[in-house]
């Protein structure tokens, strides 16, 4: 069982009063291809975007299972809606690795919103005490209604390029004022279109070197459990909390649907049928079993970082591989509520086949594609592994 929205207080009332506008408005999201910015500032004024940020920056810092359930909410509302909350709490993690008066001046504002592409797609060349960066980003979810970016980019000094201790190349994130970058309506997809995942672009602009973080390299500066957790399994676990509300949302159409609708010829509702009856059932505890691995896995994550301070390989290997389990099951039981819709669910007019296009969209991310349970596989096994994307 999710926990319950109103356990998280005071954001849960805040966010519980969003979701039946955001849920009557799925239509114009989807069309608009981004999250209507009225819709933004009213999910920021709640806290959404707030919530894995610093106390200390006057952030909500929740458990990373509050994280889930609030995440889960707004995607079983409208999976957009929940993406791009995601995006922007998992963003703001960037400010645990900031010096306290550079977070301050990007991330103090309880009610900003970021966003941003960790790939290093640009390139940064060190100027001394700052970078000169230029790039174009992929995946930019919920740009349109950010006040700050941050992107990956490629560090060169003097035309070479910079490399880890291990020979990697040296990648940091570069953080700036969403003004300075150019948005491109690139985000024409069969899925999750109301996130507004276009690319991003900018030129020649400054950024100071204490503005940028590696991911990789650089520790939290905040002494909160909730930091110790990779950024990356964080993710994970946000993508996976974003699947499960949208597979939740499914359920919840194809029930109200079976107990209305009667087949062409029939006299019973699909609610009578036992085929109807044993497929729901079966994606009911699919779904329920999701929930309680990622559950299980995270709580132990939790006690990992709360008694020693940190998260074993094993632990994070743990995460990644619920996160993603979740995510697939999640996309099984939306084809199921679709393909129970049987020709209603192909209308555009159905939201069932909304959240069957999201859903499989959402399986594509890269920190919950299948390509993890190689990753997690060779941790499992004891197999050499580089575990900088753990």
């Amino acid at each position: 069982m999710m926990q319950p929205l109103e356990s998280i207080e005071p954001l849960g009332h805040a966010i519980a009063m969003l979701l039946p506008g955001i849920a009557a408005r799925a239509d114009e999201i989807e069309q608009t291809r981004h999250l209507p910015a009225d819709i933004a500032q009213s999910m920021a004024k709640a806290g959404a975007f707030n919530i894995l940020r610093p106390k200390s920056l006057q952030g909500l810092e929740l458990t990373p299972m509050e994280m889930v359930a609030v995440l889960h909410a707004i995607a079983r509302a409208e999976a957009s809606a929940g993406w791009c909350a995601m995006i922007g709490s998992t963003t703001a993690l960037n400010a645990a690795y900031l010096a306290h008066d550079v977070a301050k001046e990007i991330y103090s504002d309880p009610h900003s919103i970021t966003g941003g592409v960790f790939a290093p797609m640009g390139r940064a060349d060190d100027m001394g005490d700052h970078y000169v960066v230029s790039g174009r980003w992929q995946w930019g979810s919920g740009s349109a209604n950010c006040d700050w970016l941050s992107g990956g980019a490629m560090i060169f000094k003097d035309g070479e390029l910079q490399r880890f201790d291990n020979g990697a190349p040296y990648h940091r994130m570069m953080i700036f004022p969403a003004d300075q970058a150019e948005l491109l309506d690139t985000w024409h997809v069969m899925g999750m279109k109301g996130t507004g995942s276009g690319d991003f672009t900018v030129k020649d602009i400054i950024v100071p070197k204490e503005r940028s973080v590696s991911l990789i390299a650089d520790k939290p500066v905040e002494p909160g459990a909730l930091y110790q957790f990779p950024i990356f399994g964080l993710l994970a676990l946000g993508v996976a909390s974003v699947a499960l509300g949208n597979a939740a949302g499914a359920l919840d159409e194809i029930e109200a649907l079976a107990k209305a609708k009667k087949p062409q010829g029939g006299q019973r509702s699909l609610a009578e049928r036992g085929v109807v009856q044993t497929e729901l059932m079966r994606a009911q505890a699919k779904l329920g079993g999701a929930e309680a691995y990622l559950r299980e896995c995270v709580e132990a994550c939790w006690h990992g970082a709360t008694t020693r301070g940190e998260l074993s390989p094993e632990e994070r290997a743990l995460l990644r591989l619920a996160a993603t389990y979740a995510t697939e099951s999640s996309a099984e039981v939306a084809k199921t509520a679709f393909t129970i819709g049987g020709g209603s669910a192909v209308y555009m007019t159905s939201n069932l086949q909304r959240r069957f296009r999201d859903a499989h969209v959402a399986t594509q991310h890269i920190a919950t594609a299948s390509s993890v349970y190689e990753l997690v596989g060779r941790v499992a096994l004891g197999l050499p592994t580089d575990l900088a994307m753990l």
